[in-house]
């Protein structure tokens, strides 16, 4: 591979192995692998996410593992909401909603808390797609580690997730 001046480029990185998941994972919605970026910078929270990339925290999409009946789903809330989970679990039909231990979500996920994406997970979770997101042309979610995301838009993550539009506050 060359630069646009002809200059001989590394060799990309490997990705960590959760992210060859998630990578794998983004042309079944038709979207190109290449867009999973490493940080310097550590993107565990939204506010470290959205300082890093220079973008809002409404632009950063979180990914939050409750169990609901015993199953894990995933929510995908804006970096500037928190989830009402009563509201939530009513809105979407689902038992009461309550927030997986470290533990639950990697064996949920294969994830660590703060680097959990959306997709490249040992199976689909039932997912929910803050609505918020559509407000935002594009948005940045976890790659499966805390230094990796990738862009993307709200409809892509419902493509990806199979997931469903809703409010996830009051």
């Amino acid at each position: 591979m060359k630069s646009q001046n002809d200059t001989p480029l590394p060799p990309p990185l490997p990705l960590p192995d959760r992210c060859a998941r998630v990578a794998e994972a983004l042309p079944a919605a038709g979207l190109p692998p290449d867009r999973i970026r490493v940080l310097d910078a550590s993107a565990r929270t939204a506010a470290e996410a959205a300082a890093a990339l220079g973008c809002a925290v409404g632009a950063i999409a979180n990914s939050l593992v409750f169990l609901s009946g015993g199953e894990p789903v995933l929510v995908m809330t804006s970096g500037g909401h928190r989830v009402d989970t009563a509201a939530l679990a009513a809105r979407w039909g689902r038992p009461e909603l309550r927030r997986a231990t470290p533990e639950e979500v990697r064996g949920a996920t294969g994830q660590a808390i703060g680097g959990v994406a959306p997709v490249g997970h040992p199976r689909q979770l039932p997912t929910v797609v803050d609505e918020s997101l559509v407000g935002h042309d594009r948005i940045w979610a976890a790659a499966g580690t805390p230094h990796t995301v990738f862009s993307t838009t709200a409809a892509e993550l419902l493509l990806l997730t199979g997931g469903r539009l809703l409010p996830v506050g009051p």
